[in-house]
C-alpha cells in the first residue's frame, strides 16, 4: 500500500468524518476490504464524537494509508485523556467507546499537544 494522507480540519460532526473517511478509504490505489473500512469509520466516529463531546468542540482528523494499516489521529484542545471504565449499562453515559477503540486497533496511543490539547491516535488493521 502506498502512503496517502488526509487532514480534515474541523469536521463538525461525526457523520462528517464518517464520510471523509469513507472518501479517504474509496481514494487509495490499494483497497482496503469492507471490514476493514467499516472498522476504520467506527473508530474515526467514536474518536471524532469524543473529541467534540469532551475536546473543546472541535478537532482536526488525520487518516494515513500505512504498508501495515490505516492511521487515525484526532487532534482536540482539552489535555484530558481518554480512560478506560466500566461501561455505564442503566443511565447511559457511556463507557463503551475507549475499551472498543483499543480492541480494534493494533495500537493507540495519546499524545500531549505543544501548546495543550492532545492527539488521539490509533493504527488499524487493513
Amino acid at each position: 500500500m502506498d502512503m496517502m494522507s488526509v487532514s480534515v480540519a474541523a469536521p463538525r460532526s461525526a457523520a462528517g468524518a464518517r464520510e471523509s473517511a469513507r472518501g479517504f478509504l474509496d481514494g487509495l490505489v490499494h483497497p482496503v476490504t469492507d471490514e476493514a473500512a467499516d472498522t476504520v469509520v467506527l473508530v474515526v466516529s467514536e474518536l471524532v464524537t469524543n473529541a467534540l463531546r469532551h475536546g473543546g468542540g472541535t478537532c482536526t482528523l488525520d487518516l494515513t494509508a500505512h504498508p501495515d494499516g490505516i492511521g487515525v489521529a484526532v487532534h482536540d484542545r482539552s489535555p484530558r485523556v481518554p480512560r478506560m471504565r466500566t461501561p455505564d449499562l442503566n443511565d447511559g453515559t457511556g463507557g463503551f467507546g475507549w475499551p472498543m477503540v483499543n480492541r480494534l486497533a493494533h495500537t493507540t496511543a495519546v499524545t500531549p499537544g505543544p501548546s495543550g490539547g492532545k492527539t488521539v491516535s490509533a493504527l488499524l488493521p487493513c
